[in-house]
């Protein structure tokens, strides 16, 4: 007869009344902005398709541009196969210009995006700018009075969208273009809908709410094509400006986390993708379907980051 001490007995009781481990994704940004929006939304649906059998934690961790969240994933979690990230153009970008401390994207294992976010440009519903051709124009008749919001840090993805539309429309001098990075899109939109900044650059997704609502304008989509559900909003093109910018969504995991445990990572995320929800979220949020996954994600974003390096280096933020 097996005889149980109080101890044993209280750590049994314990540990049938403990919930499962619920996976966590970390949003590098305040709430409301893109990252914070790919954490829910994936979250969201990992629990609707059964996938997970909790609800997963999100976490806001803010700080330079991402820094600080890839920082704690590489030095203290980088074996926890329960967390995932929250990434993007604006990660790979980060990582292009040595912004994270000598971090390199090898330190992590990257696990796909499934859709893009094409970048945008508005102004506050009052703006006396009416199209793109405007906005320009008062950046190349005195930098000094037009500013641009964006959610991430200077050099990151959201400045490079403002330098790269300027230097496709004439505008050579990329340091004189005013531009203030904070920590995630809905910081930005705040700041230009209260009069702040004359314009805010940022992703498609981050903004469709206050586009909706009426709070701000949009003078300019950075994509191909107009954007179905979007379908007054111009593109740069459109208007003479010869700038694409889509931005992807996806998600990284701990480097030191096992082959199979990150092998169901990214069928996690393929069946994200490949679910009625995900094409909900694309069509009412403006993404395009843009799927890459696994190894091939991997050198995605190696070639991604070497072609921001080579756009830094032309517009001057790298040597």
């Amino acid at each position: 007869m097996k005889i149980w001490t109080r101890a044993t007995l209280a750590a049994l009781l314990m540990g049938a009344a403990a919930p499962a481990m619920a996976e966590e994704c970390i949003a590098p940004a305040n709430p409301g902005g893109g990252w914070d929006f790919t954490c829910r939304q994936i979250g969201r649906i990992m629990t609707e398709l059964g996938i997970t059998p909790n609800l997963v934690q999100v976490t806001n961790l803010a700080g330079a541009g991402g820094g600080v969240a890839f920082t704690q994933i590489v030095a203290d979690r980088n074996e926890d196969a329960e967390v995932f990230v929250a990434a993007s153009s604006a990660t790979t970008t980060r990582l292009a210009q040595n912004a994270f401390a000598g971090a390199s994207a090898d330190q992590v294992r990257w696990v796909g995006t499934i859709g893009g976010d094409p970048g945008v440009i508005v102004v506050a519903k009052d703006s006396p700018f009416q199209n793109l051709n405007d906005l320009v124009a008062a950046v190349k008749a005195d930098p000094t009075k037009v500013t641009f919001a964006g959610g991430s840090a200077v050099g990151g993805f959201d400045h490079l969208k403002v330098l790269m539309t300027m230097d496709k429309a004439g505008f050579e001098d990329a340091r004189a273009v005013k531009y203030i990075g904070l920590d995630g899109g809905a910081d930005a939109i705040t700041q230009t809908v209260g009069g702040f900044t004359q314009a805010m650059t940022g992703d498609l997704s981050e903004v469709t709410g206050f586009i909706k609502s009426g709070d701000v304008r949009a003078v300019a989509v950075l994509s191909d094509a107009r954007v179905p559900g979007f379908d007054d909003v111009p593109t740069a093109k459109e208007q003479g400006v010869d700038i694409v910018a889509m931005n992807w969504r996806g998600i990284y995991v701990p480097k030191g986390i096992s082959d199979d445990a990150y092998a169901k990572w990214v069928d996690t995320l393929k069946k994200v993708g490949e679910s009625e929800q995900w094409k909900t979220v694309m069509a009412e949020n403006g993404l395009a379907p843009y799927t890459v996954l696994g190894a091939d994600f991997e050198t995605f974003v190696t070639e991604n980051i070497a072609q921001i390096q080579e756009i830094s280096k032309e517009i001057g933020l790298l040597q």
